[in-house]
Parts: C-alpha cells; sequence; structure tokens
C-alpha cells in the first residue's frame, strides 16, 4: 500500500518556527480583537458571509471565486498566485495549490520554492512555516516520487468565521492594521500514483490567514495549525 502521508518529517529550525507561530497567532488575534483564545474564534454558519452593507465593506469584497482567483499560471508546474482583492477566492486558490502535487513533474525544493510565491512579502507577517509544514520531508518525498504519486484538489466553499466577521463589524478599524482575514476553505483531495490513476478523494479543509491590502493583490500569511468550521 502506498504512503499517502502528506506531513513534513522531523524538526528544523524549531526557534524559527515557534516564533513564526507566535508572530501569526499575535497578529490574528489583534484583527479578530480578541484578548483571550487565539484558536478560538472560529464557528461559522456556512451560509453566513459579510453584507456589502456592512462595515466591512470598507475591506476587499468578500464574495466567492471567480475566475480572476484562480491560479494564473505555473512554476514549474506548481500553481501561481492569482492577482486578486478578494480574500474569499484567493484563499480558495491556496488551497488548492496547498493540497495538490506531482511528483513525477517537479522535485521537493521546488513545491516548497513554488508555494513560498504565494506568501505575502512583508516578512514580519509571512510566516512560510506554516506551509512548509504541509509538505513532506526530502524523504518522503523521494518515496512518494518511487511511484509517481501526486494529487489534485478543488476548493468547494470558503467563508469568513463568523466571530472573524463579528469582530470587523464591532470595530471596522481593527483591519486597517495588517489587512489579514481569516478564512475557512472545505474541499477535496485526490490522491494517485503509477498504477492507479482513479485514487479515492478525500475531504480536505484549512483555515488560512490572507492578506489583502487596498494598493496590492492578496497574498498568503500562513496557515492555522487549527482548522475553524
Amino acid at each position: 500500500m502506498q504512503n499517502r502521508s502528506f506531513t513534513r518529517e522531523g524538526v528544523s529550525g524549531g526557534a524559527s518556527r515557534v516564533r513564526r507561530r507566535a508572530l501569526l497567532g499575535l497578529v490574528v488575534l489583534v484583527v479578530l480583537v480578541v484578548l483571550a483564545g487565539a484558536l478560538a474564534f472560529f464557528t461559522r454558519d456556512t451560509r453566513a458571509t459579510p453584507n456589502p452593507a456592512s462595515p466591512v465593506a470598507s475591506s476587499p469584497s468578500p464574495v466567492g471565486a471567480s475566475a480572476s482567483a484562480s491560479p494564473t499560471g505555473t512554476a514549474g508546474s506548481v500553481p501561481s498566485p492569482p492577482s486578486t482583492h478578494d480574500p474569499i477566492g484567493y484563499a480558495k486558490a491556496a488551497a488548492v495549490a496547498l493540497w495538490s502535487y506531482d511528483t513525477r513533474s517537479y522535485s521537493q525544493p521546488e513545491l516548497v520554492a513554488g508555494l513560498h510565491r504565494w506568501l505575502t512579502t512583508e516578512g514580519s507577517y509571512a510566516d512560510a512555516g506554516s506551509v512548509d509544514r504541509l509538505v513532506p520531508s526530502p524523504l518522503l518525498w523521494g518515496r512518494m516520487a518511487d511511484s509517481g504519486q501526486f494529487a489534485t484538489a478543488t476548493a468547494d466553499e470558503a467563508h469568513f468565521p463568523d466571530t472573524f466577521t463579528r469582530a470587523l463589524q464591532a470595530d471596522p478599524g481593527a483591519i486597517k492594521q495588517a489587512y489579514i482575514y481569516a478564512v475557512t476553505v472545505t474541499g477535496k483531495q485526490s490522491i494517485a500514483w503509477n498504477g492507479a490513476p482513479q485514487g479515492g478523494a478525500e475531504d480536505r479543509s484549512s483555515t488560512l490567514a490572507v492578506q489583502c491590502r487596498p494598493d496590492r493583490p492578496c497574498a498568503l500569511v500562513g496557515v492555522l495549525p487549527t482548522v475553524s468550521p
């Protein structure tokens, strides 16, 4: 049976990763204006989205993904980020990129480099470690490559967590420091390999932090360690 694990093995740069995780948690904490429970703020009915007439309207429009929010191209077959000001659409495209890989087309370092292109260029916010943890280690990648393992993905739904929406409505100005949005994305990942091109699909979900400043396209801040329904 093929190894379907898609996790990073080993521990490297522990201190740096801890600092990055702490920074990401602090940023999200500030954005949500929540003084306790950095990861306990995400609960949401998937149908609830901010009304364009609400205070959130001063930020990028939280509409569903459009054609412009699809990956705009490839970098060594790794999807490239779209140019969009829509945090929902960007998060959906980013989730697809994070859940997809192809050991037949590029190396593990190329995948890491390609995913890093999705990250914000603001180093004080970018949490590259949270992305790297989703990538197989070089050793595991080599084993996966031996069987030509690859994965495709779809993002079926994305939304702002309810507490995020309520916090912005309570204090619309809070978003203007970092313009970071929390978005939960759900979809499916299909894994296959040589001799088994019809691999089964599994449900996937991730909560992403996406930065969408008014004067530049959206970019990924990082992946929260806990999925918020």
